[in-house]
């Protein structure tokens, strides 16, 4: 029986961690998620992988196959359109590497299914600072652009970068996904921000993050950079270009 849930997992040359992660998703004994990941063309095999994962479990697992590395945010958006086509009542942004506990996904489902939450964010600053195995440079850049975002927009969500993040239906038929900006962190930011304009619930559940064993990650300045512009962004749009955040008509087909 097909899931009322899923997870999408983007990828680029992930082939150390997608069995293990895809494995450990269907695992999750509390409710039953399917899995969509997006993968970029990995050069390392990563699709092929997932191709043969899906001859074993084609009820569960499912690919979406892009020409080449075109950028996180990209990838959630095709990965929601894609979700928001066949049918889901709760969509789940997830991390490849382990550095977002599996053991946490029902909760963040939970959340939005019977919390309350419209959207259910993995945090990592709620309780503390709850990060394992991070450099204290990238630890406290972190955290301070999340105190940035905070203070830019006034939203109250304690860690506005998480990409670990849980969309009832609603919150995604409601946006224009096509004008979603960013690609980087920026994204990650933009779309809680839209959320929050549009009037949705956000609850955080908190998390232990801990950084990736295997694989390289694809964290860079320019992604960082582009969150900092991206803030300010968001903030005047949302004072002088209303109109980005009314909420799209629900009947309204979204394809991929």
């Amino acid at each position: 029986m097909k899931s009322d849930s899923v997870v999408i997992i983007p990828t680029y040359n992930e082939k150390e961690n997608i069995r293990d992660i895809i494995n450990a998703v269907l695992a999750i004994a509390e409710h039953q998620f399917d899995v969509l990941i997006v993968d970029d063309n990995s050069p390392d095999g990563t699709g092929q992988i997932v191709d043969s994962m899906i001859a074993e479990r084609p009820d569960r697992i499912n690919i979406l196959k892009r020409a080449g590395k075109m950028g996180l945010g990209t990838a959630y958006i095709a990965g929601f359109k894609w979700a928001l086509d066949h049918g889901y009542e709760y969509m789940i942004e997830m991390d490849a590497d382990f550095s977002h506990p599996v053991n946490k996904v029902h909760e963040l489902q939970a959340a939005c299914a019977t919390g309350g939450a419209d959207v259910s964010v993995g945090s990592r600053y709620l309780t503390g600072v709850n990060v394992v195995n991070w450099p204290m440079g990238r630890m406290l850049m972190s955290y301070y652009a999340s105190v940035y975002v905070r203070l830019i927009t006034g939203m109250k969500v304690r860690d506005a970068t998480a990409g670990f993040v849980c969309y009832r239906r609603e919150v995604l038929q409601s946006f224009n996904l096509d004008a979603i900006e960013f690609k980087g962190y920026a994204f990650q930011i933009e779309m809680k921000f839209t959320a929050h304009r549009m009037g949705f619930t956000i609850k955080e559940v908190p998390i232990v993050f801990v950084n990736r064993v295997k694989g390289t990650s694809k964290m860079n300045s320019s992604i960082f950079f582009e969150a900092l512009w991206g803030v300010i962004k968001l903030r005047w749009d949302s004072i002088f270009n209303k109109a980005r955040f009314i909420r799209q008509p629900l009947l309204k087909q979204i394809t991929a």
